[in-house]
């Protein structure tokens, strides 16, 4: 883990919440489907992996969707990985 919380920042333009930093950016896509969230990609570079990046991400984007009453589709397997392993955000995934 870092030794300090990465910055997220949200993108809405590019439908993108991102983690800059100088070993590159860290990255989580999503498109609007409806009223739906679809988290799709999420790419973290190799210098930045197993640090914390990809789950600072995934909660920054459900954190959003539930701020913003949206369900989520997890398309992503990272997501889908992270919400089963974190069941608080269960309630957001959008019934198939």
């Amino acid at each position: 883990m870092p030794d300090v919380s990465p910055q997220v920042t949200h993108d809405p333009a590019t439908g993108r919440f991102e983690i800059h930093t100088e070993q590159g950016t860290a990255l989580l896509d999503y498109r609007h489907r409806g009223a739906d969230l679809d988290l799709i990609h999420t790419e973290v570079p190799q210098a930045l992996e197993g640090r914390g990046y990809a789950a600072a991400l995934a909660t920054s984007a459900l954190d959003y969707a539930r701020r913003e009453g949206m369900r989520v589709i997890p398309s992503c397997p990272y997501v889908k990985a992270y919400i089963d392993r974190h069941p608080q955000y269960e309630d957001l995934v959008a019934p198939r």
